[in-house]
């Protein structure tokens, strides 16, 4: 079913089949995949009486089972509970990003990317404007990478071309001749430029005029995007610069579950007005009314019933929905844990054992949303500093340390219970008394979960504290 959706997708000819399967997988992701079939679904039957076959129709009911599992997924790699801390053995560095983070919303910005990227990939650009540091997600669909010969890791330039309407050009504060023409939309980011050109018209020559009143001369020597691959395995494109697809395995299921709760609805409806049977009425030309309250006259050989539609096969439906749920989250490691099961408050290893898969896929998210694309959004932010002098919060920030290490501190997956902090407090002070670790360790273990930001001066609040007590410092 979803190749038959697909097929009466339309198809562009001036796009790439990348661009296209981007763009289905896009449909799928923000509940569009049925925009393209002409009925609805209760439309049985054209004016002229034809039947409507049910590829054709958008099912009334939908289920977006691969936005859940999308949703829930990136929930546990970037929300506030869960947003990664980025280390570093320089402070300046570590206060640096710390503020970066706050002040850019950069949490926001990589759950925007998860989401958006779980198609195969996203790209995030980095913009300093004044001084100050802002993120944008960008859509991958209508970008085409260039990589350098000699580091394959390194992008040379992007290109970004796409079609759009001249009425919303125009609206942009361009000059339009035609606003019904459609044209072609184009910018380029170099290592030191971002390079902006005039509108086309689709079909016209491409003179690639610069537009010099938008373009951008940023200077900083190397391409403000970092591209992210979704996740490891076969490209949801078949295209190197993609990543796999989050939900390609469950696109089929939810397709099933669709047009199945659909074809209960519409079962329902008819069981609320069951078709009327009349066998040799009497008399034949009386207006007949269906109701309680009007009787029927048939004949002494005649006959009067409702067909009604029994609720077995409704059940039935109903269980095999069910199961089709249980296998679609399974094949894409989504959620299955179901709350009604839980009899009462469990711990946090507990909850990790029941929603393993759904861990497992959020592990995999983790590496490249965290370990490659905020890593490397950290380094691009180190490097402008060396040719702007970046302000953020207020303080002015300059040449940050290019050679210093990062790393990222990633949170629990659920919350403690209170007896696991309290097992967790046990653990850390006998390993602090005897020796095996610091302090300052310690506190790092606990951090997140007691909302520790500044380890540094948490531990000379404490050393403050046990100096006024007449305790022995932490530090002698």
């Amino acid at each position: 079913m979803f190749d038959t959706i697909c097929d009466l997708t339309p198809r562009d000819p001036d796009y790439s089949e990348r661009t296209r399967t981007l763009d289905i997988l896009t449909r799928v992701l923000e509940g569009q995949l049925y925009d393209a079939l002409p009925f609805q679904f209760h439309e049985e039957r054209t004016i002229d009486g034809v039947y409507i076959p049910l590829r054709n129709r958008r099912p009334s009911v939908r289920y977006p089972l691969c936005r859940v599992v999308v949703e829930d997924s990136v929930a546990l790699l970037f929300s506030e509970g869960h947003f990664p801390t980025i280390d570093c053995p320089d402070p300046l560095v570590r206060q640096t990003m710390a503020a970066v983070v706050k002040e850019s919303r950069l949490n926001m910005t990589m759950i925007d990317a998860a989401i958006r990227g779980s198609i195969g990939s996203v790209a995030i650009l980095l913009k300093v404007i004044r001084g100050r540091v802002f993120f944008q997600t960008l859509n991958t669909l209508y970008l085409t990478a260039q990589w350098s010969p000699d580091e394959p890791d390194v992008l040379a330039e992007v290109i970004e071309r796409y079609k759009v309407k001249g009425r919303l050009l125009k609206e942009a504060g361009y000059k339009i001749d035609d606003a019904a023409q459609e044209y072609w939309f184009s910018r380029r980011w170099t290592r030191d430029s971002e390079i902006w050109y005039e509108p086309e018209p689709v079909g016209g020559r491409n003179s690639e005029k610069i537009d010099d009143a938008r373009s951008v001369h940023h200077g900083l020597g190397f391409v403000p995007l970092v591209w992210i691959k979704n996740l490891p395995g076969h490209s949801s494109t078949g295209h190197p610069d993609d990543g796999a697809c989050t939900f390609r395995p469950a696109i089929e299921s939810q397709i099933e579950i669709d047009y199945q709760l659909s074809q209960v609805g519409r079962g329902l409806k008819y069981s609320s007005d069951p078709t009327l049977l009349l066998k040799d009425p009497s008399p034949a030309s009386a207006e007949i009314v269906k109701g309680a309250g009007n009787a029927l006259v048939v004949g002494e050989h005649g006959d009067a019933r409702l067909l009604e539609i029994g609720g077995s096969a409704s059940a039935a439906v109903i269980e095999y929905v069910r199961t089709l749920r249980e296998l679609a989250l399974e094949s894409v490691h989504g959620n299955r844990a179901s709350p009604e099961r839980l009899t009462a408050a469990q711990s946090g290893r507990a909850l990790e054992l029941l929603n393993q898969g759904l861990l497992w896929l959020a592990d995999n998210l983790r590496v490249t949303y965290g370990e490659i694309a905020l890593i490397s959004l950290t380094r691009l932010i180190i490097r402008a500093s060396h040719r702007y002098e970046l302000r953020v919060l207020g303080q002015s920030v300059r040449n940050l340390d290019e050679a210093a290490p990062i790393t990222l501190k990633w949170p629990r997956w659920y919350p403690l219970s209170a007896d696991d902090r309290q097992k967790d407090a046990q653990t850390l002070a006998i390993l602090v008394n005897a020796g095996h670790i610091s302090r300052e360790t310690a506190m790092k273990a606990i951090s997140d979960t007691y909302d520790l930001e500044d380890i540094a001066g948490e531990t000379a609040r404490i050393n403050a504290e046990q100096a006024e007590n007449g305790v022995k410092s932490t530090n002698e």
